[in-house]
């Protein structure tokens, strides 16, 4: 039996510094790993938010009369509670948490706002358009490679939370079979694979979580469409989101 061939690697970057606001994160990975056209470079969204300056102090926020309601139903901060209100294009669900929509588009818990490894008092926001992020880091890189960035999210009808894409560039979002012939020979008319979604749980699931600063990650050897379609769903045609939907 001939031996089975590899068709993908993934590298985790090591030794990278605690990002601050104004650090060149290409530069900074560039130095640590020698890239070829075709890698994609998986970013955690914590680390391209702070070298765009998305920390901030809670003491900045002012809570109206509406976030300290749902504060206190919540037992949350109300300065916390209006940062994802500010973060929010759209609330979908006031209890038992806060589900919202970014204003780029992404809907998961908060807002995506993360209070881990970032001090007392102190919120990290997602980058404020990840796409356009991923596209700025991706022209800085010397080879052409795509790039995503990372948050966790957690998952309707499961428990636990999954690595998502919240950004990209270089790389189609979605791969579109439909048209394809199944293996019986019939047309495929639904499926659209959420690649880049899966890569990033992928990017995940090596990164770790908590205390592992380890939060770049390549992957080479994958053939993957360089464009085309969108993560987010359009709002008017997510029957799930229009049932959520807060009064």
């Amino acid at each position: 039996m001939s031996e089975p061939v590899a068709s993908l690697k993934a590298y985790l970057i090591r030794g990278l510094p605690v990002i601050k606001e104004g650090d060149d994160i290409s530069a900074l990975v560039q130095s640590s790993f020698d890239f070829e056209d075709g890698d994609i470079l998986c970013l955690a969204s914590t680390i391209v938010a702070k070298s765009e300056g998305r920390m901030r102090d809670l003491g900045d926020y002012q809570p109206d009369s509406h976030a300290v309601e749902v504060a206190r139903e919540l037992g949350k901060d109300p300065r916390f509670v209006q940062a994802v209100f500010d973060e929010s294009s759209d609330v979908l669900l006031e209890r038992p948490f806060l589900l919202v929509a970014t204003h780029f588009g992404h809907i998961g818990v908060n807002a995506g706002i993360d209070q881990s490894n970032v001090g007392d008092d102190k919120i990290l926001l997602l980058p404020e358009n990840p796409c356009a992020s991923a596209q700025r880091l991706r022209q800085a890189l010397a080879k052409d490679c795509a790039v995503i960035i990372t948050d966790t999210c957690g998952r309707p009808f499961r428990s636990g939370v999954a690595g998502v894409a919240v950004g990209w560039a270089g790389i189609a979002a979605l791969r579109d079979w439909r048209g394809e012939l199944d293996i019986h020979g019939r047309a495929l008319n639904i499926t659209q694979e959420a690649i880049a979604d899966e890569i990033a749980s992928a990017a995940n699931l090596l990164m770790g979580e908590a205390g592992d600063a380890t939060p770049a990650v390549v992957f080479r050897g994958l053939d993957y469409p360089r464009s085309g379609g969108s993560m987010f769903r359009e709002k008017e045609k997510d029957v799930i989101r229009s049932r959520l939907k807060c009064p």
